[in-house]
């Protein structure tokens, strides 16, 4: 059981369901609910064949300091990118994401296309959302071996979400998207630090695994502060 990665796995993995439940939703409107659900079960079945290989390919011989560093970069990048995009949004210079924008924007696309069409929107959605889950979930037990426990948080993430979007049959917008990508975007990034400093110069954290709760704090404090520093930035104007 790798305790540290539940939150962040869970958190993340809801947001991105979210997304997906979105525009299953869409095209439940279209072909119905057997159809599309179908089309989203397809997707996570892809998914569940790509965790499942990977576990076996990448549990055998590899050297654990390259995997901390491979998986700390990669957490780096994976963070950073969600951190600054929720600084953006909350200084004001990027839009909240709008799952009602997305909802139609889904249901435009599939009233231009056949039943087949709209079937391919529903496993894409759902297979493209789930791979950042997945990418996350690989990272995550690579490190800690727990496959088991960190796929059950993505899973858990999953169930909580589609019974919620099933109950009200409308896109989530009270999910207060941006405010869990802040604290989850900070959280990888700790993750990130902690690892590839682990890697490259070994145990070098005085407190250890709780040190993770200090970098958590310290991201989360920094992308506060830098909040009215980026929304007082003069914008260029398009000339």
């Amino acid at each position: 059981m790798d305790w540290p990665a539940l939150l962040p796995l869970f958190l993340t993995a809801g947001v991105e369901w979210v997304e997906a439940f979105t525009i299953v939703l869409a095209v439940s409107l279209t072909i119905g609910w057997g159809a599309s659900l179908a089309a989203a079960g397809a997707g996570l079945g892809t998914l569940a064949v790509l965790t499942a290989l990977t576990g076996g390919a990448f549990s055998v011989g590899l050297n654990l300091h390259v995997v901390q560093f491979v998986i700390g970069v990669f957490l780096l990048l994976f963070g950073v990118r969600w951190l600054a995009k929720a600084i953006a949004r909350q200084a004001g210079l990027k839009p909240l994401h709008d799952e009602d924008a997305e909802f139609r924007d889904a249901q435009a696309e599939i009233s231009q296309g056949d039943w087949f069409a709209a079937w391919l929107i529903a496993y894409k959605g759902t297979l493209l959302e789930g791979l950042e889950v997945w990418l996350l979930v690989v990272a995550f037990s690579l490190h800690s071996g727990a496959w088991v426990s960190n796929a059950g948080a993505a899973l858990a993430a999953l169930v909580v979400v589609f019974v919620a979007g099933l109950s009200i049959r409308a896109p989530l917008r009270r999910v207060p998207e941006n405010a869990i990508k802040f604290v989850v975007g900070a959280m990888i990034v700790s993750f990130g630090t902690f690892w590839t400093l682990q890697a490259l110069a070994g145990e070098v954290w005085p407190l250890g695994d709780w040190t993770l709760l200090v970098l958590e704090v310290f991201f989360l404090a920094g992308g506060q502060a830098l909040v009215p520093l980026v929304r007082a930035r003069p914008r260029r104007v398009a000339a």
